[in-house]
């Protein structure tokens, strides 16, 4: 029982609003020193901590996906991509909002980060969406979960998170996400369509645009779209590391913005404060968890939650069930990356001994993320809509609500057939 005063000290701590580095790492200390009752050892471990924990060429990949999608923002891409689809989708009933969940996707695609593809198409699309009529609750949830797409579709910073605190191919997990991705971008387009079919209120029909408008800016989003095929051909064909292909993408991003005259200096210079800023964090984050996994190390909680799984004798589907509610449920009030760390220091070891594989087991806990993300009560993309594109919170969770349902089929789908998200790794050289 002594060994839960940890875990409570790092939920009080949440509540009392202490950085979540120091909230993890003081909680680890906190049980280090209870298992050990030596201080020494705490010191020891301290002194260790901060280097080993960042101290690894595989986290470069961090910065360098958070550069390009910097990179891909300032230089106006998205606005571009959601240009092209709207008009391509005109004349649709919802045609609006399935433009703004496959430019979310694409985006997705150069990026890597669901905040900020939150932040930049709720800039994008919501003024477009009311200037034709359609509802702030569709708009915003159409906006809020397309945005989830960016934690499923390589280059996914959670992704890479994933792999290095489980040891598991950075690549195959990048490249497992693809087609549940397009799965995903799929079952919301058709959410969307049922809806607006069932209450047309929502969406009044668009304009038609003639089909030479929509072929004349087609040339708009291929600066896009090449960035996009490099990256996947470069990680699916292992010519780069994902380190190196994160700092191709990031120049090429450069590149794209630099050729088209929209990336100026001060763009630059602030896509590289932002870099550092959420770096920084990142690894700040990660160095707290390497002092709680000493911890955990110490105490032996997983293994004996496998002990009290064995005695049980439960089918490892019932297992599965309870980490996915779980998951489900803490991902309300915690963002996508210190949710993973504290998380599957716990859930990764269970998961390996009940014989689920790894990669597909990441790619299930990035769609248990993505609901978390935008459900009440609280649901950190949910905010981020709400406060980028003016509009009601309550409004956000109505549309994020309804669309979720997408989230939970395209879920069920993946646990049913593995394969979903498995096919393309085992095709990886």
């Amino acid at each position: 029982m002594i060994f839960c005063l940890p875990f409570m000290a790092m939920i009080v701590a949440f509540l009392l609003g202490v950085p979540i580095p120091f909230a993890i790492g003081g909680a680890g200390i906190f049980g280090i020193w209870l298992v050990t009752g030596d201080w020494n050892i705490v010191m020891g471990i301290l002194g260790m901590a901060p280097f080993s924990s960042v101290a690894n060429y595989v986290l470069t990949t961090i910065p360098m996906f958070i550069l390009m999608a910097q990179f891909s923002s300032s230089s106006g891409l998205a606005s571009d991509l959601y240009d092209v689809a709207s008009d391509w989708l005109s004349g649709l009933r919802g045609g609006l909002a399935i433009a703004t969940v496959f430019a979310c996707a694409i985006f997705g695609a150069m990026s890597g980060a669901s905040v900020a593809a939150a932040s930049v198409m709720s800039k994008i699309a919501m003024p477009n969406m009311r200037r034709f009529g359609y509802s702030e609750v569709l708009a915003a949830g159409s906006i809020g979960v397309g945005a989830t797409l960016d934690i499923l579709i390589p280059p996914s910073v959670a992704m890479v998170v994933y792999g290095i605190i489980t040891d598991t191919s950075i690549g195959k997990l990048l490249i497992a996400g693809v087609v549940p991705g397009i799965v995903l971008a799929i079952i919301l387009s058709l959410t969307i369509y049922i809806w607006v079919t069932i209450n047309p209120s929502h969406a009044p029909r668009t304009p038609r645009v003639p089909w030479v408008n929509r072929l004349k800016k087609i040339y708009r989003i291929l600066p896009s779209l090449l960035l996009i095929f490099m990256v996947l051909i470069f990680l699916y064909t292992g010519i780069a590391t994902p380190t190196e292909v994160g700092a191709l993408g990031a120049f090429m991003a450069a590149a794209i913005g630099l050729a088209l005259g929209r990336l100026t200096w001060s763009g630059i210079v602030n896509a590289l404060k932002e870099t550092i800023h959420t770096t920084v964090m990142i690894f700040m984050i990660l160095i707290g968890a390497t002092i709680f996994s000493q911890f955990m190390t110490m105490s032996q909680v997983p293994q004996k939650i496998m002990a009290i799984i064995t005695e049980m004798n439960l089918n490892r589907w019932i297992v599965m069930i309870f980490i996915i509610v779980a998951y489900f449920v803490i991902s309300m009030f915690m963002d996508e990356i210190p949710l993973m760390i504290i998380t599957l220091q716990l859930t990764f070891p269970l998961i390996v001994w009940l014989q689920f594989d790894p990669i597909w087991f990441g790619v299930l806990t990035c769609l248990l993320i993505a609901m978390g993300l935008v459900f009440p009560p609280v649901g950190m993309i949910a905010f981020i809509v709400s406060a980028t594109a003016d509009v009601d919170l309550v409004k956000v969770y109505k549309g994020t609500s309804i669309m979720i349902i997408a989230i939970f089929l395209t879920t069920f789908l993946l646990m049913v057939f593995p394969q979903i998200a498995l096919w393309l790794p085992s095709k990886m050289r």
